[in-house]
């Protein structure tokens, strides 16, 4: 009889199988849907201004460059026409004098933000222990 735990475990085995099993290690695919989708989606700055978006359903620029502390005007630019771009995220300009533009998740973005925050909700539950290792090989 497995327990739940050794379920989970064959499940993930399995959805790993489907994900990688089928590559040709001496000839890897030219595009890789994990690393394309991902990379631009997981950065540290989109997945911070993904999550705001998901906390406040509209955001103008100045607003989201105070939330996520740190960005430039440059790269918040380029992260939002991206994320435009892939569908994350929809962007409504007004025109008035001076324009005034919005930004808000899609739907698509919206279903993001629902798996995206069952990575942080784990990332804050286990950032203890990932600091403690840290502190163990003297990383910081």
């Amino acid at each position: 009889m497995e327990t739940v735990t050794e379920n989970q475990q064959v499940g993930t085995a399995k959805k790993l199988e489907n994900m990688f099993g089928h590559i040709d290690f001496r000839n890897p695919p030219e595009l890789c849907p994990v690393r394309d989708v991902m990379s631009v989606a997981s950065d540290q700055w989109s997945t911070l201004i993904i999550l705001w978006l998901g906390y406040f359903p509209v955001l103008r620029f100045n607003k989201l460059k105070k939330y996520v502390y740190g960005i430039s005007n440059k790269v918040l630019s380029q992260r939002l026409k991206v994320l435009e771009a892939d569908g994350y995220i929809s962007r409504k300009a007004y025109a008035e004098v001076p324009i005034r533009v919005e930004y808000s998740l899609t739907e698509f973005g919206k279903s993001y933000v629902e798996k995206l925050l069952e990575l942080t909700e784990w990332m804050q539950t286990n950032s203890p222990k990932v600091l403690a290792n840290r502190e163990k090989y003297g990383l910081f």
